[in-house]
């Protein structure tokens, strides 16, 4: 069957205005108090506002328009505790892969699967090798796009009032068979989702001085890896002139 003409992508458009003071400072918000939540409350998600959740997660941009991601609610307890088990298993296996830092990551708290009052696996689907649009020398386009929908879920959940945690400690066949996920289709998520006490200052690893922000000036370059931005000089400029 042929398929259509293609529709004019300028024949219906969005105006491109910038959004107002209050609009932007209301995204850049979210944002900046993002948080990775590992304490909750309990409480409930109400059906609307999951709803809205799930959908903004769904509108989040694809490599090819693929949309590799699928969403698994965890509704029975038993099934929540076979998924925790997989989780701790895994946290004990990480500690001993640390090493040295194994105690300093034994003390930190890395999920709220049993606390939060919803929890959502992520899934590539199945059959994503079918899909070679910006992906045939980058496959693992279809992970970055799936990981955009997990960040517009977050953000949507902060504006929402809501927490949210990423959890990955775990073995993927450990999570994938107790969903019954068909072949070819990976977990990469555990998303704890709910109402939370209040969001943490800092990124709870900053706190816990585990780790720190990498100044943004070392993450930017202009034209090459070795040249770094123009566009951060005048604050590298001021940091010299405050330590002479």
């Amino acid at each position: 069957m042929a398929r259509p003409p293609p529709v004019d992508p300028t024949a219906a458009t969005v105006p491109a205005t910038p959004f107002d003071a209050v609009q932007a400072g209301a995204v850049y918000r979210a944002i900046f108090e993002r948080r990775d939540m590992r304490h909750f409350v309990g409480g409930q998600v109400a059906p609307e506002v999951l709803r809205r959740l799930l959908h903004a997660a769904h509108h989040a941009p694809s490599v090819g328009f693929m949309q590799p991601w699928g969403f698994v609610r965890i509704t029975q307890p038993a099934l929540r505790q076979r998924l925790h088990a997989a989780v701790e298993a895994e946290r004990q296996r990480t500690a001993e892969a640390l090493g040295e830092q194994q105690d300093a990551f034994m003390r930190l708290k890395v999920e709220g699967l049993l606390d939060a009052a919803e929890l959502l696996a992520v899934v590539l689907r199945d059959g994503r090798e079918r899909h070679v649009f910006g992906r045939r020398t980058l496959p693992q386009m279809d992970l970055a796009s799936a990981a955009c929908a997990i960040q517009n879920l977050w953000l949507a959940a902060r504006a929402e009032g809501l927490g949210m945690g990423w959890v990955s400690l775990f073995e993927p066949a450990e999570v994938a068979a107790p969903l019954g996920l068909p072949a070819g289709a990976e977990p990469i998520a555990l998303l704890c989702l709910g109402p939370v006490a209040g969001y943490y200052a800092e990124p709870m690893l900053a706190q816990q001085r585990w780790a720190r922000r990498e100044a943004l000036a070392a993450c930017v370059h202009d034209d090459a890896w070795d040249r770094p931005s123009a566009l951060f000089a005048a604050d590298a400029n001021a940091d010299d002139a405050a330590g002479a």
